[in-house]
């Protein structure tokens, strides 16, 4: 096909955070997320995956049971399970307790609202 592009399951992405990111963070920008592939300081251009399921930082002290979609919290750069003024990023594998630094994530994009 004469249009195609590429993929898709990664994308090059500026770095919006003025920390920067590392190698495994969530990204968002816009409406685009995606877990580095690597190290970035802010306006960098990096690789970013779209498409996967990764071990990503989680709200501290929450449990996260599998099969619960999941959401960024740009803010703090963590995965909740807060939908209101986060954005949604896909659902948890498997189960993560509360004292678990990190929930596993299949980035899909599904609706906050299960329609």
């Amino acid at each position: 096909m004469r249009n195609f592009v590429q993929p898709g399951d990664s994308l090059a992405i500026a770095v919006p955070y003025a920390a920067g990111v590392t190698v495994g963070q969530g990204v968002l920008v816009g409406a685009l997320f995606g877990v580095a592939a690597v190290d970035g300081a802010q306006n960098a251009v990096i690789e970013a995956a779209t498409q996967g399921v990764f071990d990503l930082t989680k709200e501290p002290s929450l449990a996260i049971s599998a099969g619960a979609r999941v959401f960024w919290d740009n803010t703090n750069r963590r995965v909740t399970t807060t939908a209101t003024g986060n954005f949604s990023i896909g659902i948890a594998t498997a189960a993560a307790l509360a004292a678990d630094a990190t929930v596993r994530v299949w980035l899909n994009r599904v609706p906050a609202s299960g329609a």
